[in-house]
């Protein structure tokens, strides 16, 4: 069992999951249930199946859950550029969020990769 607190990625993803929700608050209300629900919870699901495979006994399962993440950041990615193509969300925080997202993605990608390589 690992402490999902001590991976730079679980960090990253937390911190960009607080970015997204403070993005979202100026969203229009009627996307309430829309957009803003939809990646709200593709962001936060980043994280959350970090800190949820490393509770987990086994690599093969922690990588599952990692898979899941990295499933999670590409909804999210789809989800910020629709946003942005609505302009419901201004360019400038587009790239700002998809930036730091294809980061994450490459901080997961290498974290599979390990996870992998030992068993």
């Amino acid at each position: 069992m690992k402490d999902f607190r001590n991976l730079l990625v679980w960090e990253r993803g937390h911190k960009f999951t607080l970015a997204v929700y403070a993005a979202t608050k100026s969203f229009p209300r009627e996307e309430l249930y829309g957009l803003t629900s939809q990646l709200r919870r593709a962001a936060s699901s980043i994280p959350s199946n970090i800190a949820e495979g490393c509770g987990k006994a086994s690599n093969a399962d922690f990588n599952r859950f990692l898979q899941i993440a990295f499933g999670s950041a590409n909804e999210a990615e789809y989800h910020l550029l629709l946003c942005r193509d609505l302009d419901i969300l201004p360019d400038d925080a587009h790239d700002r969020l998809h930036i730091e997202l294809i980061e994450i993605k490459r901080m997961l990608a290498a974290l599979i990769g390990k996870v992998r390589m030992t068993g």
